[in-house]
């Protein structure tokens, strides 16, 4: 039964990093294709990537300011997913082993 658990905390980690990547790569379509920034969804993609991909921002800075962030908002969502698989894989790891009763 400990083992169920374990897989179920891998499955939320991978599920709730998969959602943090997706808002963030939202962001970044809002930004490539020059969103309203005072509406309230690009509002809340925003200060997603800022609460979560802060890490790559300005960490691009090319001529054109757009493209910049663009690439820092994918660059932070691919981070997310691959911490995540990572974490829920090293969690399915760690899951104690039923052992089988021999009779």
């Amino acid at each position: 039964m400990t083992a169920r658990v374990f897989d179920i905390i891998a499955t939320v980690v991978r599920v709730v990093a998969s959602a943090v990547a997706a808002l963030i790569v939202v962001h970044a379509a809002f930004v490539l294709f020059e969103a309203n920034p005072h509406n309230s969804l690009v509002e809340f993609s925003a200060s997603i990537r800022d609460s979560f991909g802060g890490f790559t921002k300005d960490l691009f800075t090319k001529p054109n300011p757009k493209m910049a962030e663009v690439i820092n908002d994918v660059l932070a969502a691919l981070v997310w997913v691959i911490v995540g698989s990572l974490v829920s894989k090293l969690i399915v790891r760690l899951a104690p082993t039923s052992k089988a009763k021999t009779s």
